[in-house]
């Protein structure tokens, strides 16, 4: 693939944790599905933020919470983006990356799964 093609399109930063186990991938995905909402796609979980760690625009636009990350598992990855979505609008000026604070959150909350369900990486 060439460089010109991949500037056609927006990259979106993620963070991806590799070469999982078959068991691994099972234990990671009935997580998901009893912890956080599925979305449409099966293998993507909606993972809402708690509000003590909303930016102040994402705090005033009331209309537009509730926000989260998206995570994608498959059978040898799982990776979320560190873009923060409304759950109720596509476009607005509250929704873009995640704030170094709100990373960290994300981070944190899924080395803490990992850990829970006894997952090594």
């Amino acid at each position: 693939m060439s460089i010109k093609f991949y500037r056609k399109f927006k990259l979106m930063k993620q963070y991806v944790i590799d070469e999982l186990r078959h068991n691994d991938f099972e234990k990671i995905k009935n997580y998901f599905k009893a912890n956080s909402k599925q979305s449409n796609i099966d293998v993507i979980y909606w993972v809402f933020l708690p509000d003590g760690i909303l930016t102040d625009l994402q705090k005033e636009h009331v209309e537009c919470q509730s926000y989260y990350f998206a995570v994608n598992i498959e059978k040898n990855y799982l990776s979320c983006e560190l873009l923060v979505r409304s759950e109720k609008v596509m476009r607005c000026s509250c929704i873009g990356y995640a704030t170094k604070q709100q990373y960290d959150w994300i981070i944190e909350y899924l080395d803490l799964i990992l850990l829970k369900l006894n997952i090594s990486v």
